[in-house]
């Protein structure tokens, strides 16, 4: 994170030119987030309202945003040295906890809910800033910033817990703010002020690779509803048509983010002088909505294998069309962020998905997943012929 050079023992050793490898005790941490990603589409399917949406959106911002400060703090200390892996595991129980608290934490668990995420995300900068040697200044003042922002929003996640109803919702949406708020602020502390782009330095093939493996984390999350539910119907033509539109639009999100997206951003950020800033953008906030879409694509493939046919309720719209368009918003900008344009196939599957937007409820559920799947697969089509040809001209004119 700092421009210092001397290394603490539980640094990373960055070598110039060399990758930073994702370590298995990561991979092993990233475990709880398979369950936390299930609870979160499993929490939204029991409660399909606009309430429910609201207080699903509050519990995947709280879950993305402990999983990828972990991963920050893990691109700058090292999960080979046993403390650090230790850290990791405690953060992994911490993460159990807030997981099993999902399904109640607007009722009887919300306390627990509310202790496990506070614990971790004061606890891992504590242990992150007790980690930084005093050479190290301007990690420190770094860390100590950051730190400050955490506990502050701490009081507001235990309050929220000890609260009931209404005010659960307000004293929560109040300590996300602050979470949310904090790195555009650049964690400006009185008396320290703002951190720079500069202290936010980070080895960009790490956390590139890290934010790639939480997309295969919330597919695989959707390919494991789709069979687990499937496995309990009919084998209908019906509901076997619902379960190849469900795979193949879950392969075709696949292709979207990976067909060259993640590989581009990885090269980018490996290159940048502001890693940390890209770090901040493309990989801290944009990836957000690219994981969220997934999810409700996910949450909307259960409830159309469970009824793909009859009626389109509002809500199964929604989840059939939102997932999609979210999940495309969030790749156009990501990719605008480390490409500098915006992706035409991209802008063209938002336009056609809010197109149908307008009639879905018309169409049976089975009808709809096809439609969804179909601009999916189109996206990924025309994106990858698009680079295709930008790659032959672009080697065409460099060769004349």
């Amino acid at each position: 994170m700092a421009a210092d050079h001397p290394h603490g023992a539980l640094f990373r050793v960055l070598v110039p030119n060399q990758h930073s490898r994702v370590t298995y005790a990561e991979l092993f941490f990233d475990l709880v987030f398979v369950y936390a990603v299930t609870q979160i589409s499993h929490f939204l399917l029991g409660r399909l309202t606009a309430l429910g949406a609201l207080q699903t959106i509050l519990l995947f911002l709280a879950v993305w945003w402990g999983w990828v400060y972990t991963t920050w703090v893990t691109n700058w200390l090292n999960p080979e040295k046993t403390p650090v892996r230790i850290l990791l595991f405690l953060l992994m129980l911490g993460g159990l906890v807030l997981s099993m608290s999902i399904p109640q934490a607007f009722e009887a668990r919300g306390l627990w809910f509310a202790l496990a995420y506070a614990a971790m995300q004061v606890g891992r900068t504590a242990f992150w800033l007790t980690a930084t040697p005093r050479a190290r200044s301007a990690t420190r003042l770094s860390a100590i910033r950051i730190l400050a922002w955490l506990t502050a929003s701490a009081v507001f996640w235990i309050l929220g817990g000890l609260s009931e109803g209404q005010g659960r919702l307000e004293l929560w949406g109040v300590a996300l703010a602050i979470e949310y708020v904090s790195p555009i602020a650049r964690f400006w502390t009185p008396g320290l002020g703002a951190s720079t782009v500069q202290d936010w330095f980070v080895e960009g093939g790490h956390m590139a690779e890290r934010c790639a493996g939480f997309i295969i984390i919330a597919l695989g999350e959707s390919i494991v509803v789709t069979g687990a539910t499937f496995a309990d119907l009919d084998w209908t033509a019906a509901n076997i048509a619902a379960f190849v539109a469900a795979f193949v639009g879950s392969v075709a999100m696949w292709g979207i983010y990976f067909n060259r997206g993640a590989e581009a951003g990885s090269e980018l950020i490996s290159k940048a002088e502001d890693s940390g800033r890209v770090a901040r953008s493309a990989y801290t906030y944009l990836h957000m909505p690219i994981v969220a879409g997934i999810i409700l694509s996910a949450v909307a493939d259960e409830i159309l294998l469970k009824h793909s046919s009859g009626h389109t309720e509002v809500a199964t719209m929604l989840t059939a069309v939102g997932g999609p368009l979210v999940f495309l918003v969030g790749t156009i900008l990501f990719k605008f962020d480390i490409r500098g344009f915006l992706q035409l196939s991209h802008a063209a599957g938002i336009a056609a998905l809010l197109g149908l937007g307008w009639f879905a409820t018309a169409l049976s559920p089975l009808v709809l997943s096809a439609l969804t799947t179909a601009v999916l697969v189109v996206v990924a089509i025309w994106e990858s012929i698009s680079l295709r040809t930008q790659a032959e001209a672009h080697a065409s004119a460099t060769s004349a």
